[in-house]
């Protein structure tokens, strides 16, 4: 899959991110607010259009992410589901490490629903 256009597009956006956790830890706190002023409004823009991609129908079911045509879409939506997981859920984590047990606990919870 790395030789497709979506191993490069996650490979990356993957890089991306890992860059500005990187800046984000490391540099100064100076370096670090920049950084949060020019790439915050940027990730959340581009969160708000993926939920909004997954936005629930009358039903409370995500049409996006429906795998069939006859079949009841997923409740909660994965999408909506991983952003609430990892954005909301207080895990109690030191601040050097909040985004590493919150994702373990988002890929035991998608293996759980994977089942």
């Amino acid at each position: 899959m790395s030789g497709s256009i979506f191993g490069h597009m996650e490979s990356s956006l993957r890089g991306y991110l890992s860059d500005l956790s990187d800046q984000a830890r490391d540099d100064g706190d100076v370096a670090a607010a920049q950084l949060a002023r020019a790439e915050l409004p940027r990730v959340v823009a581009a969160l708000g259009a993926l939920l909004d991609e997954h936005r629930p129908d009358s039903d409370g079911r995500c049409p996006t992410c429906r795998t069939r045509l006859f079949t009841r879409a997923p409740s909660p939506c994965r999408a909506y589901l991983t952003a609430h997981l990892c954005l909301l859920i207080n895990d109690d984590s030191p601040v050097d490490e909040p985004a590493d047990s919150t994702l373990d606990y988002v890929d035991s919870y998608r293996e759980y629903l994977a089942g």
